[in-house]
């Protein structure tokens, strides 16, 4: 038979129990400070991240649908060249970020070899969009 007391441990309960507790203390003090340093690195790049507005937009199909997969392209009102092009996702919808400040975008669709259902072309028309200043702008792209 073997007694209670011939069982030895190489340390006491009690200090395994400190042990643990100051690695975790050492643990949270140093993702404290690392906590910190990242927050205060993310404020810094926030500073430097310029103001823009957000064109977002909804590409429907002649049968007042969502579209999926619609070249969409943005240009300045006074300009001849595309400045932006987007695919309309699954919901039929896009997003574009702008520069803040006062402009009119044009915005359509880019409709080369898309036919509807019946086998006819579509047709998509030209939508103006004006911007103030940092902010989001709500529009549609309507297809016949």
């Amino acid at each position: 038979m073997i007694s209670p007391r011939s069982h030895t441990f190489p340390f006491r309960p009690l200090q395994a129990h400190a042990r643990v507790a100051s690695r975790v203390a050492a643990w949270l003090c140093v993702s404290a400070i690392l906590g910190l340093g990242r927050s205060a690195a993310t404020a810094a790049d926030n500073k430097h991240e310029k103001p823009y507005a957000l064109i977002f937009g909804t590409v429907w199909g002649p049968d007042d649908r969502p579209v999926y997969g619609v070249k969409i392209k943005i240009r300045r009102e006074g300009e001849k060249k595309v400045r932006w092009e987007q695919y309309s996702n699954h919901s039929g919808e896009f997003a574009q970020r702008v520069p803040a400040g006062t402009q009119d975008y044009v915005i359509w669709a880019d409709l080369k070899g898309l036919k509807s259902k019946n086998g006819n072309p579509i047709q998509g028309e030209e939508v103006k969009v004006h911007v103030d200043a940092d902010e989001r702008v709500d529009t549609g792209v309507h297809l016949k």
